[in-house]
């Protein structure tokens, strides 16, 4: 599971993505199918244990993280994620948001 969610280069997965691009080791920008950019930083990366990183674009700054752990030999996943909007009217959008990548993860 590690493997999967944490790839900048095999993201087939992610149906609302059209492309990421890779700036350097700890800084990416995924590129949603209408082209919006949205730049990621790696704060933390414990292999196959956390996987965190800020995250901002011109609607929202957030924070997301990933725990992974082991319980009775499957991987159980916990994914927090931390948005506030930018201009006011833009806090339902981060919900939607939120809650899009959500359901594409838990796929």
């Amino acid at each position: 599971m590690w493997e999967i969610v944490t790839s900048l280069e095999n993201y087939s997965w992610r149906s609302d993505l059209s492309k990421i691009e890779i700036i350097n080791e700890n800084q990416f920008i995924e590129y949603t199918k209408d082209g919006y950019p949205t730049t990621f930083t790696i704060t933390c990366a414990e292999p196959y244990k956390r996987w965190e990183f800020d995250m901002e674009n011109s609607n929202m700054k957030g924070h997301w993280t990933g725990v992974f752990s082991e319980k009775n030999g499957r991987t159980e996943i916990d994914f927090t994620e931390e948005v506030a909007a930018k201009k006011n009217h833009n806090e339902t959008f981060c919900q939607i948001i939120s809650e899009k990548t959500a359901r594409i993860i838990r796929r």
